[in-house]
């Protein structure tokens, strides 16, 4: 089969650039992002690419190539369905907040929405391609209603989960390290498999393609996730044994990320994940496995997500400790609220975390992020639900010059390792802080022995 024309339902982060690639990557066919978000629409569709609304290396290059040529962004969802023989969905799908499985299952209603429209506009033979993170056998929800409230139209389920860093994204879709597609294992749904092999053999090599069956395709996902989030609170964990031991947890991360079995990826010791995937594919892991009663599998995972937000807590904890068990009326300052560099994206960011705590302390936090708005920063804390709107305005100001955070503040926070941060005049900052001046590197970006040089007195995660 030969697609001409793909729909992808959701603009975020990853349909976006997802059908950017795509598009870019195959200019016989038509591929339109809709979303019901007109402002998220808009920004896609600005003459300024600098305005698009997500911010990835490389992205305003390839939505400039194909947008308008092949790559269209829209709201007339309808439309771009009944044109569409295939159709991605790339819907968020948040952790429950509510009712059963409230704080750990994923919340599926947008998802279903997205099929039931699909259903009531199809009036040919579709492919529907998951490509949002989802738990194990949602493709068979998906399947029923599609059967069950459509338009006698036959519908085939692929499972594409996807395998994105951000601030790595474009990259990561123009040489991935596997493309996993899962379908039903008959000839209608092997078909349906081939024909999106095909989509992405325009430029992955075919070797670098896996195909599976539909469960194997949705749990590895999740697994992928999981494993990489293990890492992080391991080597997280082993931070605080350093730092009482008298380790240096960057040369224990080294020393056994030489062991080729381990590997050096993922083991930097830092203030704790982010990212709207880590946390929220462990906790759905841990629901399906309690769903199932395996107690211990959902223990076991558990507890990176408890290690995790033990080491958010005790940077903060720290922080309150060295400035003399008081930050009421002090001024800290932020610098970084994206849970990593070379995104904008702040979803369970570190920086939310520790501002929250430090804001309970009576802290005046001063921020600045190179991409991060302020309207995004009092959003994440208003999220929380931790106090009223109005106090967390009073306690944080967003400002867009570091200097100006960083001046006459009592300490630094380094909350996310952008690289401009490393060649700020670290001598000028000194001079104009109050004394002693205090860093806590969150991330360990900076150059302690020379800051240390100046006159700060430094703190770096497992040192």
């Amino acid at each position: 089969m030969k697609i001409k024309n793909i729909c992808c339902i959701g603009a975020g982060y990853v349909g976006g650039p997802t059908m950017a690639v795509i598009a870019q990557k195959n200019p016989g066919i038509k591929v339109t992002v809709v979303d019901l978000n007109e402002k998220r629409i808009a920004a896609w569709n600005d003459s300024n690419l600098d305005n698009l609304p997500i911010y990835e290396p490389g992205l305003d290059k390839v939505v400039g190539e194909a947008r308008g040529r092949n790559l269209f962004f829209s709201t007339e969802v309808d439309k771009a369905i009944d044109e569409a023989e295939m159709i991605f969905i790339s819907v968020n799908t948040p952790t429950k907040t509510y009712g059963v499985g409230k704080g750990m299952a994923a919340d599926l209603k947008y998802i279903e929405l997205c099929a039931r429209q699909i259903a009531r506009v199809s009036t040919n033979d579709k492919i529907i391609v998951e490509k949002s993170t989802l738990p194990v056998r949602t493709a068979q929800a998906i399947k029923n209603i599609l059967d069950n409230t459509g338009n006698d139209v036959n519908f085939q389920i692929l499972s594409n989960p996807e395998f994105l860093a951000e601030g790595t994204a474009v990259e990561d879709l123009m040489a991935p390290d596997r493309v996993l597609i899962g379908g039903e294992q008959t000839p209608e749904g092997l078909e349906a498999i081939d024909a999106l092999v095909n989509v992405y053999g325009s430029w992955v090599a075919r070797e670098n393609i896996i195909t599976t069956n539909l469960w194997s395709s949705e749990l590895s996902k999740l697994t992928a996730n999981a494993f990489l989030a293990q890492r992080v609170s391991s080597i997280n964990s082993l931070s605080e044994l350093c730092e009482v031991t008298g380790a240096d947890v960057n040369e224990v991360a080294n020393a056994i990320g030489k062991d080729s079995r381990i590997g050096p990826k993922f083991l930097k010791a830092s203030v704790g994940f982010g990212g709207s995937c880590f946390q929220k594919d462990i906790l759905n892991l841990v629901y399906i496995a309690k769903s199932y009663g395996l107690d211990a599998v959902a223990d076991y995972w558990e507890q990176v997500i408890i290690m995790n937000d033990h080491q958010k807590h005790r940077f903060a904890k720290n922080m309150v400790k060295t400035l003399y068990n008081t930050v009421s009326g002090k001024k800290i300052a932020f610098l970084g609220w994206a849970f990593k560099k070379d995104t904008n994206d702040t979803r369970e960011s570190a920086a939310i975390y520790v501002a929250d705590i430090l804001l309970d302390e009576q802290a005046n936090i001063v921020a600045y992020d190179p991409k991060v708005t302020a309207e995004q920063m009092y959003g994440d804390l208003d999220y929380l639900q931790t106090r009223d709107s109005s106090s967390n305005e009073k306690g944080l100001t967003v400002v867009k010059n570091p200097y100006e955070a960083l001046n006459d503040a009592h300490a630094i926070a380094v909350l996310t390792e952008w690289d401009e941060f490393k060649g700020y005049d670290w001598q000028k900052i000194y001079d104009n802080m109050q004394k002693p001046a205090f860093v806590f590197d969150g991330r360990s970006v900076l150059d302690k022995p020379a800051l240390e040089q100046i006159g700060f007195q430094v703190y770096v995660i497992g040192q």
